[in-house]
């Protein structure tokens, strides 16, 4: 076995753990346990690691070969009863002698009635390197050993980094409890290698956790290894690394520094053969093929170059690099670097740049720019301003948890409505409305329109945001309209007019929202600003029946935010992911949504975290995964006090949840707060979320028809007036529920066939396959079993298509149950029918009468009728018999 980790991965702590357990526990090891240790200044002495066995111990031969020591050792191994005969650990396989980790290798692959483990702990980033001369250079040059070792291995464990759940008690410890944004900043800037974390933890005083310009230091250990490879390269190769150090600081939103670039600031002529030398000691990574760009190979790395680097030299780097530097905003903040003092010019033209690249849309380069004009004012006032414009511009990037480190700050500053705009739309993202409500109001009744339209655009545009989330249609317009109206080409009032069209589709004119952005995109330039403008549009694409429009356009507002709005980002993802469920790409929805909560976790933006983690819910729940769905529920869960925009996708989450386990009592109680006065409006507006018919369906299937019945009439209504096809459709199958539980089957057979046709033309896989389901129950409940088994048997090739495994079973138990193509043999007057083996079976399973009614599409009297049959059949007397019964037959 060997086992892997990078360097400060936890290797060593794994291994000497498990030779302990296996010293403790006779039952792993009957005879023998030997711990050894690979040692660097050994490796050219063949045998020295093997050589401290505990036993079988003798002397190499001169030219002795790794299979005749493995020949040698074997001999000694001793034979028990149980458990391994011998283990051997050899820590640290990655600096042992070739010859010891050969013959270690060789020894498990000889025949021997004894059981030997063998475990290598090998640095995953350490390829054994050939020692001058060596015979065996052929193994070992290149790594070659390396990937012999595993390959002959019979287990290769590679320990995984440190997670997030992992930090907190490892910070509990000493007496640290860090909130959640620390965590994650812990956890990326040491790459979760418990060493560096652990080092990290130490060194960082407890108070200094609170600080909002805390910067983590380089752990110890780590800033010794990279400093002494660091030393092992040319003079030039320092140079360069350096200068890429630098450069880095300078350009937080960079993806990489261009080597051409390096190089001219510290002048090195021979760059190619700096950077690969910089690659091969584990400094630089290269981020093309041509070795044109590259970057420091983790935060780690950055920090501890850069303190390694004396204050003059860092002074020069920086100024050169001001003149280097293609982008303005980049050059004023290598100038602050070089002398960190306040200098109001250089503060003002820092403000200038940002705000020029806020209106571009790039907030994250904007928020960099601002922080540092705020750091160099003289001005304590003028230094507060920027402050709040920093936070402000941090979380329209979606950077909550940077915003957040400078909450404490900015609370202290003087009452301004730029102040409470930046804090009521912190709290947006964070999911607060009461919260925001307050903050923003406040910053409304203290701006003058008149003086200060600018400032009323932004408080106004922060309105906008505010009543998008709470899926107020005609208060997002009546804001968008203020901002529009106060500073007409201000970016606030773009981004406000980039909003406006969903309340104005969601108050019942789509083709007028959906016009006005064909207007916007072709006046707007392509770039950050027209990523809301996208986002906005493919929402409504897919709320007008257009999937496949809404995900070309919400894949592009997806992408790379490049500087601009995560939060746009996230909010592009969430309605991708429903474009892909609905049309049938569940694999990529689900990608889409994963990654897109955790995203939205790790920023801090709670707001979007259930609208992500309804369509992952859904889509495990579908697929028959009940922990990952239970999971992933948790995530969509929103208290009474969130927004709509997270309490709606939560009922949905839970409903579809319930509703893949045929708990249709759990899909009414989930599904009902939206029938209660706060959620009118936006949510019943058709298309939007798609929740009515689920709702309606599950109330005909809990025996509630009346109920059903006026809720669906409102709702019919409200499809009919906007023409809605597949809110009209989805309708239309609950209806034919309806109809079918009062036996009125030509009415039921119209509303399933009017939902196809409606469908027809639409890529809506997973509707067309719901409506299936429920028109095959319905005529399966009426006698029609052939037609009944031919509908059914669509269902079940739909939902097999989707992946659907939930609904794929239960229609194999809906064809089971009808009978048509079961082969039908004499019966003893003791076995159950198909019916009662499908009754039976979900009774075993724990449903309830009801709950087996409602999956079954049968009366709780019949289930009951079809149970006392049972119990006479079998000889049982209750359902806890029953269980056991089935249960016992099932065992092998």
């Amino acid at each position: 076995m060997v086992v892997t980790a990078p360097a400060g991965g936890g290797l060593t702590t794994f291994l000497r753990a498990f030779a302990d357990r296996c010293g403790d526990d006779h039952a792993i090891v009957t005879t023998r346990l030997d711990l050894l240790l690979g040692l660097p200044w050994e490796r050219d002495e063949p045998g020295a690691s093997i050589g401290r066995l505990q036993a079988g111990r003798h002397r190499l031969a001169d030219g002795e070969s790794p299979l005749s020591t493995a020949e040698h050792l074997l001999a000694d191994v001793p034979v028990g009863s149980t458990g391994w005969d011998q283990v051997i650990v050899l820590e640290d396989a990655h600096h042992a002698d070739t010859h010891s980790v050969e013959a270690l290798v060789s020894l498990t692959r000889r025949p021997s009635a004894a059981r030997l483990l063998v475990v290598l702990g090998w640095r995953a980033e350490h390829p054994a390197t050939p020692a001058p001369g060596s015979e065996t250079a052929y193994a070992v040059g290149e790594g070659l050993l390396h990937d012999i070792v595993l390959a002959a291995a019979d287990h290769v464990v590679r320990l995984a980094p440190l997670a997030f759940d992992d930090i907190p008690p490892l910070a509990e410890r000493r007496g640290l409890s860090l909130p959640a944004l620390q965590v994650d900043r812990l956890l990326r800037h040491c790459g979760g290698r418990v060493r560096n974390v652990v080092e990290t933890l130490d060194l960082v005083a407890p108070a200094d956790w609170e600080a909002p310009q805390l910067v983590l230091p380089a752990p110890p250990t780590a800033a010794r290894a990279i400093r002494t490879a660091l030393a092992s390269t040319s003079a030039d190769a320092q140079r360069l690394v350096r200068a890429v150090a630098v450069l880095e600081l300078g350009d937080r939103q960079a993806h990489g520094v261009e080597v051409s670039q390096a190089a001219r600031v510290c002048g090195v002529d021979a760059a190619t053969l700096a950077v690969r030398e910089g690659v091969r000691a584990g400094l630089l990574r290269q981020l093309d093929e041509l070795g044109c760009w590259v970057r420091l190979a983790d935060p780690i790395a950055r920090r501890a170059v850069l303190d390694a680097v004396e204050p003059p030299e860092r002074a020069s780097l920086h100024l050169r690099a001001a003149v280097v530097v293609h982008e303005p905003g980049v050059a004023l903040r290598h100038r602050w670097f070089a002398d960190p003092q306040p200098d109001d010019e250089l503060a003002s033209q820092l403000q200038a740049e940002a705000e020029r690249k806020g209106g571009d849309g790039a907030w994250a380069a904007a928020a960099d720019l601002m922080l540092v004009a705020s750091r160099a004012s003289a001005d304590r006032d003028l230094s507060g301003t920027r402050l709040v414009a920093a936070v402000d511009a941090l979380v329209g990037a979606g950077d909550v948890p940077r915003a957040t480190r400078f909450l404490a700050e900015v609370e202290t500053l003087r009452e301004t409505p730029q102040r409470n705009a930046a804090l009521g739309y912190l709290a947006v993202l964070r999911g607060r409305p009461a919260e925001a409500e307050h903050k923003l109001r406040r910053a409304w009744d203290l701006v003058n329109a008149r003086r200060d339209p600018a400032t009323a655009a932004v408080v106004a545009q922060r309105h906008v945001l505010h009543s998008l989330a709470r899926c107020r249609a005609l208060d997002v317009v009546e804001w968008a309209d203020r901002a529009v109206a106060a500073a007409p080409d201000s970016p606030p009032a773009r981004e406000a007019a980039a909003i406006r069209g969903l309340g104005v589709a969601a108050g019942g004119d789509p083709a007028a929202a959906l016009a006005e952005y064909e207007r916007l995109l072709a006046r707007l330039p392509e770039g950050l600003v027209a990523q809301r403008v996208v986002m906005a549009s493919g929402w409504l694409h897919l709320a007008a029946d257009d999937p496949d429009t809404a995900v070309e356009e919400l894949e592009s507002a997806a992408g790379d935010h490049g500087g601009g709005s995560l939060r746009i980002s996230l909010w592009a993802r969430a309605w991708l992911a429903r474009a892909q469920f609905v049309t049938g790409d569940w694999d990529a929805a689900l990608a889409t949504a994963s990654a897109g909560v955790d995203l939205a976790l790790r920023s801090g933006t709670q707001l979007l975290v259930p609208l992500l983690a309804w369509t992952r819910t859904q889509v495990h729940a579908l697929r028959g995964d009940w922990a990952g769905a239970e999971r992933s529920a948790h995530d969509v869960e929103a208290g009474a006090r969130g927004y709509e925009v997270m309490r709606v996708p939560s009922a949905l989450g839970r409903a579809a949840l319930s509703e893949a386990r045929a708990d249709y009592s759990g899909v009414v109680r989930a599904l009902t707060p939206l029938t209660e006065p706060w959620a009118r409006g936006w949510v019943e507006a058709p298309g939007f979320w798609p929740w009515a018919d689920v709702h309606a369906n599950a109330l005909v299937l809990v025996g509630r028809a009346d109920d059903a019945d006026a809720f669906l009439r409102a709702h019919e209504e409200r499809a009919a007036a906007a023409d809605h096809a597949s809110a009209t459709a989805r309708l239309a199958y609950a209806r034919g529920r309806w109809h079918g539980t009062r036996g009125d089957l030509e009415a039921a057979r119209r509303c399933f066939e009017h939902a196809l046709s409606l469908l027809a033309p639409l890529p809506l896989a997973y509707d067309r396959a719901r409506v299936h389901f429920a028109y095959g129950q319905t005529l399966r409940r009426a006698g029609r079993r052939a037609e009944a088994d031919a509908v059914l048997a669509t269902a079940r090739e739909a939902y097999l298509a989707l992946g659907a495994t939930t609904y794929v079973a239960r229609c194999d138990r809906e064809l089971a149950a009808g009978g048509v193509h079961v082969v039908r043999q004499p019966r003893e007057h003791h076995e159950l029918t198909t019916q009662e083996e499908v009754v039976a079976s979900l009774v075993a399973g724990g449903r309830t009468n009801k709950e087996v009614a409602a999956e079954l599409f049968l009366s709780a009297k019949t289930v009951q009728y079809h149970l006392t049959r049972i119990y006479a059949k079998l000889g049982v007397r209750s359902r806890s018999e029953l269980a056991a019964l089935r249960s016992q037959r099932a065992a092998p």
